[in-house]
């Protein structure tokens, strides 16, 4: 898997300072998208050991409050594979920081429809799937929703277009029904 870039400081993609990881790959190819160029899964850099243990240091930090990962497009197959284990590791190190992540897939149709009412994921489907589900085992916070130019409003928090969600990805899984995240400090 390729990534195209790392902040370490980011204010932009959920509450906090963070440390965000923009991956690469991603088929959606939304209209207007501000990060075009990762579309390519062959774009940036490659991630390796090298790279997980400089965002675990970068996440030590106790002001650090925690983790986003953006693309591209996370739930690719490629990187869903990468990122389920590495997500894990995040969690595990840092249990009280929180894990965001954004994707164009719609969470119902496309990752919740892959899971039982009672919050089990269904592992059995695909390796894709099984990645998917293990990447939100571990993920808090999940925006939803290609990206829609037409439903772009510039001052919208944490999401760029209407169209897409901010959802609590816990109480989603345990309530099988969508559950907007809410933010303590509106």
């Amino acid at each position: 898997m390729n990534y195209s870039a790392i902040k370490n400081y980011d204010i932009a993609s959920g509450p906090g300072v963070r440390v965000s990881l923009y991956v690469s790959g991603c088929r959606r190819r939304c209209k207007g998208c501000f990060n075009p160029e990762t579309w390519d899964f062959g774009y940036g850099h490659l991630f390796d050991e090298t790279v997980e243990y400089e965002i675990m240091e970068a996440l030590a930090p106790s002001y650090i409050k925690g983790f986003s990962l953006l693309g591209g497009e996370p739930f690719e197959p490629e990187n869903a594979q990468e990122l389920a284990g590495f997500l894990e590791k995040v969690k595990t190190k840092f249990p009280d920081k929180q894990i965001w992540c954004y994707t164009g897939y719609d969470f119902e149709t496309d990752l919740m429809a892959k899971c039982q009412s009672d919050g089990e994921c269904i592992t059995n489907k695909s390796k894709a799937d099984y990645y998917r589900a293990k990447m939100l085992d571990n993920i808090d916070v999940l925006v939803d929703g290609e990206f829609v130019e037409a439903d772009k409003i510039i001052d919208l928090r944490f999401r760029g277009s209407v169209n897409q969600r901010i959802i609590d990805i816990k109480a989603s899984m345990e309530s099988g029904k969508v559950v907007l995240w809410q933010d303590l400090y509106d």
